[in-house]
């Protein structure tokens, strides 16, 4: 065996015990990222749902880049139909 495939062999084993170790955890990451997106989406839109917001003037201009994932946002909140008078995604 040369130096070569030895450090072959090592890389492997190193990234399929990093993927034993983080297995267990992937579920909870996902989750806390998708909370996470959720609270983010919320100070992006909430000034056009009522709620005072002490960034809207920061978030205004990322409203466009977020209103592709605005509908499965709301969904997930628990309502059936876009909160907002004036933007209908369903």
């Amino acid at each position: 065996m040369n130096i070569h495939s030895i450090r072959q062999w090592f890389g492997r084993a190193s990234e399929l015990m990093n993927e034993f170790y983080n297995a267990p955890y992937r579920s909870a990451i996902a989750r806390a990222k998708r909370d996470e997106d959720d609270l983010f989406m919320l100070l992006v839109f909430s000034e056009m749902m009522g709620v005072p917001n002490p960034a809207a003037y920061y978030t205004l201009e990322l409203q466009p880049l977020m209103l592709e994932r605005f509908h499965e946002w709301h969904q997930r909140m628990g309502m059936e139909h876009s909160p907002l008078d004036h933007f209908r995604c369903c």
